[in-house]
């Protein structure tokens, strides 16, 4: 295994790792901001920005979802935004929100407002888990 694998994550064969599915739903419609507020009120909503052109941004994500513990049940809505394809999206959050665009980044919400951010490193898949009711 070379220091890029190490880096970006590729698995030796016959790993004993186990894989987590990261329950990640798409962030590509205005409309969905909307219904994110709402879902706000009864749940954790959390927003990764992510770059896919961005060697960090793609260390961040991996990162993160190696370290994703939470169990699907718990109270929290994952939402993937690819900021190239989406950029007008991302906007928006910032201005909505009121949260300067950053990349990557990820933003919670609780009860319509923004409860926690972070840019690159400072992201954290266990620092999420303090804010999930």
């Amino acid at each position: 295994m070379g220091i890029f694998d190490k880096i970006f994550g590729s698995e030796e064969k016959g790993s004993s790792k186990e894989k987590r599915e990261i329950p990640w739903i798409a962030l590509n419609s205005m409309e969905q901001l909307d219904q994110i507020e709402k879902n706000s009120e009864e749940k954790t909503i959390a927003i990764l920005k992510h770059s896919t052109r961005c060697g960090i941004s793609r260390m961040v994500l991996k990162m993160f979802e190696s370290d994703y513990k939470m169990d699907p049940s718990e109270a929290v809505e994952l939402y993937y935004l690819d900021l190239i394809a989406y950029r007008d999206i991302s906007n928006e959050i910032a201005e909505r929100f009121g949260v300067k665009h950053e990349s990557p980044q990820l933003i919670v919400i609780k009860n319509r407002e923004v409860v926690h951010h972070s840019s690159h490193q400072a992201i954290s898949a266990n620092k999420l888990a303090d804010f999930v009711a």
